[in-house]
């Protein structure tokens, strides 16, 4: 019977240990990369002026379409708005902003007050449709085609970097 016991007990520290080197070796970290490549479905976002909706067909308009989420408060997204208000000069790209769990006053001044880069602009009040790009965090940005295909996403604020990154991708074509 004692061998019994000493065996379910160190089959129980083993399976325990198991566990935490499975635990310990396994990336924990959220990343969508594997997102790229792949194709935006059933979009239906609220437009921020009116009531209307900006849906796939909109964005199959533009040859190509950096979708920007960003929020008033969100301190880095005041960092990457330079860079946006440079990219917006592009007429190969539109810019589709989202504003994300924004107070529609506070978005309107910080566009008044560092400028609009947005050909479009939408809301995601509760952060619900966020979600669906794969945004877990703001700022964060998607360059998609007109085939919404996702080509790349940046995860914070867009850099010079990223900038000159996205103007290779759609002077190419």
């Amino acid at each position: 019977m004692q061998n019994i016991i000493k065996f379910v007990i160190a089959s129980f520290f083993i399976f325990v240990l198991g566990i935490f080197y499975l635990a310990l070796n396994t990336n924990s970290n959220y990343d969508t990369k594997h997102l790229v490549g792949s194709k935006l479905t059933n979009i239906k976002l609220e437009s921020f002026e009116n009531e209307k909706f900006f849906t796939s067909n909109d964005l199959r308009k533009s040859n190509y379409t950096l979708i920007n989420f960003w929020a008033s408060w969100c301190s880095p997204c005041r960092i990457e708005h330079e860079n946006l208000m440079e990219l917006s000069k592009q007429e190969n790209l539109k810019i589709l902003g989202v504003n994300f769990k924004d107070k529609k006053k506070n978005a309107i001044k910080f566009l008044k007050d560092l400028g609009n880069p947005y050909d479009f602009l939408t809301k995601d009040e509760v952060g619900k449709q966020s979600v669906n790009f794969g945004i877990y965090g703001i700022p964060e940005s998607i360059l998609i085609d007109n085939d919404l295909k996702i080509l790349r996403k940046f995860v914070g604020p867009l850099s010079k970097e990223d900038i000159n990154n996205i103007l290779n991708i759609i002077k190419t074509s």
